[in-house]
């Protein structure tokens, strides 16, 4: 009995002892630097300083201008991609939106206009009735049509035909690669590491190098979306294949089949529903992307709402961000419907019986493009009929602003001083040597001293490259936000859980926030706390919330029933049931959410580097805006350092705990 005791007693001392010597050293580093005279104490030697952004910049600049491959420039390689993604892309503007033309410039001649609003509707309320039923047709069809009433339908189209571009490549490019990583447990090893610095390195990373290699315009856009959605896909695809019945594999090889049919006629079609949640995912990480991907030329809904927070138009950016939200509830919806949809008996009779909605379809898009060339308002949506809800957005904040200023200012104001400011003391206060030591000796105790060694070869990696200051920001950042997150979360997973009805309602709500994309968020706080560190901490919470509900409630609710009833028997009381039985059973499923919930955070603070952080998504940002490649790889691997580190701890964290509860 005194063994464990010991060891709790003595972890406790570790971790105890470990945080007042940071507090020490935070707090008196810079009196420590001016009584020994050393400045190395609290910056990292320039001397020593790695030269690695400048390296990066330089292969990408010989990379564009002198690389050669014999028969054909590097240069001439990324006009050719470019090319290709352009002819699918220009088309489907044409086709949604600008019309087909022939000749350029003035003496341009319209051959035939675009899709009448009325046809586009008409497709989408098709697709969503074949993937489900009325009840999801009516929403995506509502969805679409708010889009024509509310003014945003050019910009939506654009937007949309970005993504109609993006998610087959970035779809069909997961699935081959899925397949390989398959088949070849060699390329599963070397892809895997590739896949984790993919998905931790921050969104505008991809596009400053992205910038270099393709230039300013929709294409590198495109590109720059396409590689950020790919990952997602590549791991479902990996994942469903293996969860493919042993039984139907052995089948198909019992009946002959070639390595090729065996992967397209049992394994693939086999996976289509899982395969599905990964093109789901495929979609929504390509809206995500085609907005964020508005600051190097992609147009459409990203750009009126980035252009809106540049002129602190309230009104029109939250009319812009309203329309984002509502595409991306369409394209969920119906891809979520289509991963669920099952095969239906085939339909009997002529060629307009078993296909009524592609007849129907085509009858209005023949329709309307007659009618259209008689009357305006059918091929688009009249001006006269859009709603404007612009100044009531402006006006609603400006109320809010001028009732509640006081209010908001107080709890910001308390927030600020209470928790932010002293934090962030904390964190920048760290000398860069004890940083690194502290983070090799977390790691090392709690997932093993093999991490923790690799942990600590990575936080030098951050040191030497001449960003501890910015790294120790975005940890402060990162920390608070992920604190109140898991703060608000955690109850809230918990009482979802517990009362069915109320769940319903709170997982509905993180349903839709997990639906927004991440520049929404910065308008209404911006509008409404101004620029700073508080405004980028309530739009990370924001955005970071859903897995801290999630995971808490499945925590609590695979809890086995027979461990409850026991504790019923011994006469535990239900709060008892709570914080003796359910929490810490649940409490693997908790940390899983709190790594998911830092994933989040650390995605989203490189966002709010647009209201005004100084920290390495700052870095990034700067770098975008230089185009100087080099600062905002370096930066970017420095966030996905910090990413990598906090994954492998919290998992190890939940390891060790499964192992304690025999799970």
């Amino acid at each position: 009995m005194q063994t464990p005791l010991r060891h709790i007693t003595r972890g406790r001392l570790f971790w105890l002892g470990l945080f007042a010597l940071t507090w020490l050293l935070s707090h008196y580093s810079f009196q420590l630097y001016k009584l020994l005279d050393a400045r190395w104490i609290i910056r990292f030697p320039k001397a020593l300083q790695l030269k690695l952004d400048t390296v990066i910049s330089d292969f990408l600049n010989w990379l564009v201008n002198d690389a050669h491959f014999g028969l054909f420039t590097f240069r001439d390689l990324t006009r050719s991609i470019a090319w290709l993604i352009e002819m699918p892309y220009q088309f489907l503007r044409n086709l949604l939106i600008e019309g087909f033309q022939s000749g350029l410039g003035d003496s341009a001649v319209q051959i035939a206009p675009s899709l009448s609003w009325i046809a586009v509707i008409a497709t989408v309320v098709a697709i969503a009735h074949y993937a489900r039923d009325l009840g999801l047709a009516l929403l995506v069809g509502g969805c679409f049509l708010y889009l024509a009433v509310f003014g945003q339908w050019d910009s939506a189209m654009i937007t949309l035909a970005s993504v109609l571009v993006a998610v087959p490549i970035g779809a069909a490019g997961g699935l081959g690669l899925g397949i390989i990583a398959y088949r070849h447990t060699w390329f599963d090893k070397l892809l895997r590491p590739i896949l984790d610095l993919m998905q931790t390195v921050p969104v505008f990373a991809y596009l400053v190098p992205i910038l270099i290699l393709f230039g300013f315009g929709p294409v590198a856009a495109l590109v720059a979306t396409v590689i950020y959605a790919m990952p997602p896909m590549i791991r479902v695809t990996i994942l469903a294949l293996k969860s493919v019945p042993e039984e139907l594999v052995e089948a198909g090889r019992m009946m002959g089949v070639t390595r090729r049919q065996m992967t397209w006629k049992v394994l693939v079609p086999t996976a289509i529903p899982t395969l599905m949640v990964g093109v789901n995912q495929v979609i929504m990480l390509t809206l995500n992307m085609v907005i964020i991907a508005s600051m190097i030329g992609a147009g459409g809904l990203g750009f009126d709402v980035l252009a809106s927070l540049r002129k602190l138009d309230i009104g029109g950016g939250i009319e812009a961000g309203l329309a984002i939200v509502v595409m991306a509830i369409a394209l969920d919806r119906s891809s979520q419907a289509f991963s669920e949809r099952r095969m239906l008996h085939p339909r009997t009779g002529s060629w307009l019986q078993r296909h009524p909605w592609t007849t129907t379809v085509a009858l209005i898009v023949i329709g309307t493009f007659l009618l259209g060339q008689v009357v305006p308002a059918v091929q688009s949506y009249p001006d006269a009929l859009k709603i404007s809800t612009g100044a009531v957005w402006s006006d609603a904040m400006e109320w809010i602003n001028v009732n509640f200023f006081d209010t908001l200012e107080t709890i910001k104001t308390a927030l600020l001083t209470a928790l932010l400011l002293p934090v962030k003391k904390f964190f920048t206060g760290i000398p860069w040597l004890w940083g690194i030591i502290a983070v090799c000796l977390i790691a090392g105790r709690v997932a093993g001293w093999k991490l923790g060694f690799m942990a600590a070869l990575m936080m030098l990696f951050i040191a030497a490259s001449g960003l501890w200051g910015e790294a120790m920001v975005t940890l402060y950042l990162c920390g608070v936000s992920v604190f109140v997150a898991i703060l608000i979360g955690t109850p809230l997973g918990i009482w979802a859980a517990q009362k069915p009805r109320a769940g319903r309602i709170i997982l509905g709500v993180m349903d839709t926030l997990q639906t927004l994309p991440s520049f929404v968020y910065l308008i209404p706080v911006v509008m409404l706390f101004r620029v700073g560190d508080f405004s980028a901490m309530i739009a990370v919470v924001l955005y970071a919330l859903a897995p801290a509900v999630r995971y808490a409630a499945h925590g609590i609710r695979e809890v086995p029933p027979q461990l409850l009833e026991a504790g019923r028997m011994a006469g535990c009381t239900p709060a008892q049931l709570l914080w003796r039985v359910k929490l810490p059973l649940a409490t693997p499923q908790l940390l899983l959410g709190l790594n998911q919930t830092i994933m989040l955070a650390l995605s989203m603070l490189v966002i709010t580097a647009l209201v005004g952080t100084r920290d390495l998504g700052q870095e990034v940002y700067i770098a975008l805006t230089k185009a100087n490649a080099g600062q905002g790889i370096v930066a970017g691997l420095s966030v996905a350092v910090i990413a990598i580190i906090a994954d492998r701890v919290v998992h190890a964290l939940s390891d060790n705990q499964k192992r304690r509860l025999g799970l």
